[in-house]
């Protein structure tokens, strides 16, 4: 059977509530709030950080053998975004990693690509919804990423039991090359083409699976406003208490990634032997059929997204919010900016700056970070085995609040932290308020974006505080 094998979602540790966006605006304000990726946020970096999760919950006799990576917010164009990912997985290099990007429709292409693949393949959907100020994007989006480990075998915690796919050339929502910010035709004619489309796709995905609309117990709906979404559950005919549920109020609809997203929400909570039926709305329509198997209770995230959101903030201003989308422009601090990376540099200690990857001696099983070639404890010399770190929990032995140094969401903050089982690092942190810089806290390691010069981004780990993990 093929199916999903393992999942993941990702929140950033930010949300802002939509009354401040009105607030701020002079417009009406709305209930809810959206999630926020931080400065150092971008769609690779969530990605990754969801592929992580997913790829905990994989028993350890499976090896995932493709990786692709969808987005409609890519960081780089003529440049894989994937190949990032899959270097912060420390994935082996045999492992093909592919983008699929450019709309909304990419990430539902990149699940069924991965589920008709055959060996384990991890899908990774990740996207930063950045309208302009007063927009709907701004308002009614929201930034996260999710990751699906498909393929077909007996390790399947959901089956794939059915599909249906209807595409329709229209103009609903676009952006040019070079354009940040995409438009969008009015919801009423979005809603004519929408809502059909998707009933009809969902019944013959249910056909195709031998079931009817009473027997779906959870309906996922994405890619679309909360008033057309609603009009297609309730087109669809499916149970009351199967439509519950969208994420859309407290997080928002997050593009390419709100499929997963959600899908991941679902299988957090449901019980085995449950039908689950995704409908994707994009230039016309897809649905998929998951049935839970008995593996789920055994392999569910080890970090829900209902925990992460649990550990967000929604008291981010609208100021700092504007700040990091680049929507308001601010004198930078009156320091020398940080060098552009050197592409032989980064390529020799590649393992490292984007794995995490120490070493460990054979000879006195002392870890060292970055990683030697001579022991620190026995002065062993090249007897090392390879020590990837950017899983393991730490405690912030030294944390030190600067003012003075560049940073581009000052202050900056930075100090050592001590990984459980040996090993101290030097290292920047992340979605740290100051007054919680302090020794004692328990904090993850998280890939973020240092800095960017000439269209070069500097990726490396930062410590954050811990968030509800279980792992």
């Amino acid at each position: 059977m093929a199916g999903i094998m393992a999942y993941g979602g990702y929140l950033p540790a930010h949300r802002i509530r939509r009354s401040r966006i009105g607030e701020a605006l002079g417009t009406r304000p709305a209930a809810g709030s959206r999630t926020v990726a931080s400065y150092d946020e971008d769609t690779t970096t969530m990605g990754a950080e969801a592929a992580r999760v997913a790829l905990r919950g994989l028993p350890e006799a499976v090896a995932v053998r493709g990786l692709y990576f969808a987005t409609a917010d890519p960081v780089y164009l003529d440049r894989s975004n994937a190949a990032a990912v899959h270097a912060v997985l420390s994935l082996d290099p045999s492992v093909p990693a592919v983008d699929m990007g450019g709309a909304i429709r990419s990430g539902v292409g990149a699940l069924r690509a991965g589920l008709h693949a055959g060996p384990p393949t991890l899908v990774v959907l990740s996207d930063i919804r950045a309208g302009l100020p007063g927009g709907a994007d701004e308002r009614d989006g929201g930034d996260g990423a999710a990751a699906l480990v498909v393929g077909a075998g007996d390790e399947v915690v959901a089956e794939w039991i059915g599909d249906a796919a209807r595409t329709e050339e229209f103009l609903s929502r676009w952006r040019r090359p070079g354009e940040r910010h995409s438009r969008h035709w009015e919801d009423r004619f979005v809603e004519e083409v929408h809502v059909p489309a998707g009933r009809l796709v969902l019944e013959e995905a249910l056909k195709s699976a031998g079931l009817t609309a009473a027997e779906v117990d959870h309906l996922v709906v994405a890619g679309a406003s909360k008033r057309i979404a609603a009009a297609v559950r309730t087109a669809a005919g499916v149970q009351e208490h199967a439509a519950a549920g969208d994420l859309l109020d407290e997080v928002g609809e997050t593009g390419t990634a709100h499929p997963a997203l959600h899908l991941a929400t679902i299988l957090d909570r449901a019980g085995p032997g449950e039908v689950i039926a995704l409908v994707v709305l994009t230039e016309g329509a897809d649905a998929l059929v998951f049935r839970t198997t008995d593996l789920l209770a055994q392999r569910r995230s080890a970090w829900p997204t209902a925990t992460q959101l649990e550990h967000t903030g929604d008291d981010l201003s609208y100021a700092a919010f504007v700040t990091w989308r680049g929507h308001l422009p601010r004198e930078p601090m009156r320091r020398p900016l940080p060098a552009q990376i050197a592409a032989p540099a980064a390529r020799r200690i590649g393992a490292w700056k984007l794995g995490l990857v120490g070493s460990r001696c054979t000879a006195c099983d002392t870890r060292h970070l970055p990683p030697q070639r001579v022991c620190g404890a026995c002065r062993a010399l090249d007897q090392m085995r390879p020590d990837p770190v950017g899983g393991l929990p730490a405690t912030v032995s030294i944390a030190t609040v600067d003012r003075l140094a560049w940073s581009p969401s000052p202050p900056l903050i930075y100090g050592t932290v001590d990984f459980d089982g040996g090993g101290r690092l030097h290292c920047e942190f992340t979605d740290t308020p100051p007054d919680r810089a302090v020794a004692g806290l328990r904090v993850r390691m998280a890939v973020r974006r240092t800095h960017s010069r000439d269209g070069v981004h500097n990726y490396y780990w930062k410590a954050r505080p811990e968030r509800g993990e279980q792992y």
